[in-house]
């Protein structure tokens, strides 16, 4: 193995949604790397960067949480909700406080009432202990509010002034389109759709007259149904790409600049993975800077293929498709154990020679 002395591996996958969060695809993929490199496993330095899109695992991609304040929630239960404070930077998720999940998911979710109060109560609260700069994840949301909720909660927004806030989004969605596209998967009926609609159109006018701000046409505005648009009017928020967020917080780019390979993955490749997601982003920074990319996926659609979108030193490795494997936590951390033994078995041949 000594012709494998010094690789250097970055691993930096997103959640296997609903089977394994990043933390423990990462760590299976460190797992499989050294066994796949042998006895001599000092050979190998695997870089471990979880990742997010700024949707569920954003916390724990920044650090996780270290705070734990009692908020009102989705339904307007009281629940106690996970943050984090480092130095003046607050990361909030707003899935933790306004969360589908939390709402029982969308049967039984009210799509109508469901509030983002608690998100902003979070977000006050960081201010309050001596945060700065606010990070706000914004992905699996119940709401669709346009982040009204957590206006009314953040109260009198003068408080807040000096503070930056980013909002890290996980799609590009326009604040009026939200109802439309995430009604249904929150639970929304037709009619309750068209209801939403016609409130985030009134939402349009009334932060235009309050805040002198227009959301209409604004990119990402429609995140978490409208709560970007709303962080956007209220706090003059920055809306970005939430991959491109959490790649500069972690120092993604420049692991990725000294590596010799980068592997990443997530639960099902679709059209959607280079739209903004995690594979998407790092597929671009692997190929901006010349290093080979291993990616790899529980499934995949029919028809999408990792070389329409990534260099040609690219390589997929669907488990379901080389593994069969079931889609419990157990079989797809082992598949994904294996998949990454065999990559470094392979790796250390060409090195090798």
């Amino acid at each position: 193995m000594s012709g494998n002395r010094g690789l250097r591996v970055v691993a930096c996958p997103d959640k296997f949604r609903g089977t394994a969060s990043a933390d423990e695809v990462t760590a299976a993929i460190a797992a499989g790397w050294a066994s796949g490199v042998g006895a001599d496993r000092a050979t190998a330095d695997v870089a471990c960067l979880s990742m997010a899109d700024g949707g569920e695992g954003t916390l724990d991609a920044l650090g996780g949480p270290n705070r734990t304040s009692l908020v009102i929630g989705p339904l307007r239960e009281r629940i106690e909700a996970q943050w984090r404070l480092s130095g003046d930077l607050a990361i909030v998720e707003m899935a933790r406080a306004s969360g589908l999940t939390l709402a029982g998911g969308a049967a039984r979710n009210d799509p109508l009432a469901a509030t983002t109060a608690g998100t902003g109560e979070l977000i006050a609260e960081a201010v309050a202990s001596g945060a700065r700069r606010v990070i706000v994840g914004v992905g699996g949301s119940a709401t669709t509010d346009g982040g009204l909720g957590a206006l009314d909660a953040m109260a009198p927004l003068a408080r807040l002034a000096g503070v930056s806030v980013q909002v890290a989004c996980d799609v590009r969605t326009r604040f009026c389109d939200a109802a439309r596209i995430f009604g249904p998967q929150k639970g929304a009926t037709p009619p309750q759709i068209k209801l939403l609609t016609r409130r985030l159109d009134r939402l349009v006018d009334l932060y235009r007259e309050r805040y002198d701000v227009d959301v209409s046409e604004m990119p990402r505005a429609g995140a978490a149904g409208g709560l970007a648009g709303g962080l956007a009017a209220g706090l003059r928020a920055e809306l970005a790409e939430g991959f491109d967020v959490v790649a500069s917080e972690v120092g993604l780019g420049e692991a990725i600049a000294t590596a010799d390979l980068v592997i990443t993955g997530e639960g099902r490749l679709d059209a959607g993975s280079f739209d903004g997601k995690v594979v998407g982003g790092v597929a671009r920074l692997a190929a901006e800077a010349g290093v080979p990319l291993a990616v790899i996926v529980g499934a995949r659609e029919p028809g999408i293929e990792l070389a329409e979108h990534a260099s040609a030193d690219s390589q997929l490795v669907v488990l379901s498709e080389r593994y069969g494997m079931e889609r419990s936590t157990s079989d797809t951390l082992g598949a994904v154990r294996d998949a990454a033994a065999e990559l470094a078995a392979d790796r250390a041949r060409e090195v090798g020679g």
